[in-house]
């Protein structure tokens, strides 16, 4: 079941996302060649009309392709008047920056059908997802080291910590180990010392295992949106999009400068895992998974990298400034530039995913 939600999954995010594009380059009059779920290999294709339909048989992904994106692609004169690379920047600008579009407008209908039959939409606030105190429980290392509430721990033995599951992890694996932390409390820094409590508790394939404890809880900071009938939701569902949106960008600005720790980046399995998670739990924390998501996708595709939409819609502006486009050699380089730098992305996810997914799931496969 884990691969069939995968599937659903991915391919609503896919399908809305290039939708968007092709619907765009339909309404300006741009001839589209293929509309492709997937990427590779093609497994199923239907032409009707002038666009081959296809799904392909990798599924991280998919493209639209209108006749004259590719530079020097060769075509009849009839042909040029529909072709992408002939039309004015306006039209190539709304038909890229369609794609994101429609991922946002995903979101805000599953929002929007949340809201309208009574269920409420959380966006939790950025600071519950670092390492701050909510309660300290009593007679608890954490207590007798000195914790307080509304601490923030930011380094343990000399590594710094800037989430709650990158610091519940270092303890879980040190039972019964004295470990040093820094804490942030108000303006200042604290040194302290605490001994996790050895704990029994079950791994996730239900094996007994001996884990450290110190006895605190997170913040769980959030806001909540009530849908309050029917008439309101459809403008609560753009207040829910909205915030979630402004979230996600604050967690990438945090990313770059370091605030939020890069462990907390994953990719494909990662997904996977928590797409499959949320289904378990059932058909609401699934579709809010898909709509947190496809909110994150629009994002992280504006962002201004050559090979994202965000990087089209930049060299887009750029010439609509400079009233002509940039060279093919500059439009290469950069388009070289964004690749690899795409490359060492997904590289990068890759490496997160296997660390904290498939490490430990084979760790306990081998210990069985």
């Amino acid at each position: 079941m884990t691969i069939l939600w995968a599937v659903i999954f991915f391919g609503l995010l896919i399908f809305f996302h290039e939708l968007g594009h092709f619907i765009l380059a339909k309404i300006v009059n741009v001839k589209v060649l293929k509309f492709s779920l997937g990427f590779g290999p093609k497994l199923i294709s239907r032409k009707i009309g002038e666009t081959e339909y296809m799904i392909s048989a990798i599924p991280l992904g998919g493209y639209v392709k209108p006749l004259g994106e590719e530079p020097g692609e060769e075509m009849n004169e009839e042909d040029k008047p529909r072709a992408f690379n002939f039309q004015p920047v306006w039209k190539r600008l709304l038909i890229v920056i369609a794609g994101p579009v429609f991922n946002i407008l995903l979101a805000y209908i599953i929002f929007l059908t949340f809201l309208g039959i009574g269920l409420p939409v959380a966006i939790p606030e950025l600071s519950s997802m670092t390492a701050g105190i909510e309660n300290v429980a009593e007679d608890s290392p954490a207590m007798k080291a000195g914790l307080k509430k509304d601490d923030t721990i930011i380094a343990i033995d000399g590594k710094s910590v800037s989430d709650w599951n990158e610091m519940a992890e270092v303890f879980s694996k040190s039972p019964g180990k004295e470990l040093a932390l820094k804490i942030k409390r108000g303006g200042e820094i604290i040194d302290v010392k605490i001994i996790p409590e050895p704990t029994k508790a079950k791994d996730e394939s239900g094996k007994e295992i001996v884990v450290g404890r110190i006895g605190i809880s997170k913040k769980l900071d959030a806001k909540i949106i009530q849908g309050n009938g029917i008439l309101a939701a459809p403008f609560k569902a753009i207040e829910a999009v909205y915030h979630w949106c402004a979230l996600t960008v604050d967690v990438v600005v945090k990313l770059f400068t370091g605030a939020v720790s890069s462990k907390q980046v994953g990719g494909p399995i990662l997904i996977v895992d928590a797409a499959a998670k949320a289904a378990a739990v059932g058909a609401f924390a699934y579709f809010n998974f898909i709509a947190v998501i496809s909110i994150n996708l629009a994002v992280l595709n504006l962002l201004p990298v050559p090979v994202l939409d965000g990087g089209h819609i930049m060299f887009f502006l750029i010439e609509a400034f400079r009233g002509r486009p940039l060279s093919d050699r500059v439009m290469s380089i950069a388009n070289k530039t964004g690749m690899a730098l795409l490359l060492l992305l997904i590289s990068f996810v890759f490496y997160n995913d296997i660390v904290r997914i498939v490490v430990p799931w084979l760790q306990r496969t081998l210990d069985k």
